[in-house]
């Protein structure tokens, strides 16, 4: 029992701390009006805003600065999907 406490504990504490530079990224919908103009785009957010709900708040500010509404933000991902995102992005990829 004790040592299963102690493997439980060690488990627990590994997902508790995480990586500590982990990376977040986003996928977006966003259009602009007259004339109407919809994009794809990827983003990094904030490890804080890593689910797709989260992301919205941080996305939908940026992305208004540059005249864009946000329509859905598709998912979020690490690092590891961002090549196969690139070149659907195009310009849009990272740039807000």
């Amino acid at each position: 029992m004790k040592r299963l406490t102690a493997s439980v504990a060690v488990a627990l504490a590994l997902a508790l701390a995480g990586p500590a530079s982990a990376e977040c990224y986003a996928d977006y919908k966003a259009k602009r009006d007259e004339p109407l103009k919809l994009i794809y785009g990827v983003s990094q957010v904030s490890d804080g805003n890593c689910s797709p709900g989260a992301a919205e708040g941080e996305l939908a500010p940026r992305l208004a600065s540059g005249g864009w509404t946000l329509l859905t933000v598709l998912s979020t991902f690490g690092p590891e999907g961002l090549e196969e995102r690139k070149a659907s992005a195009g310009d849009f990829f990272l740039r807000y």
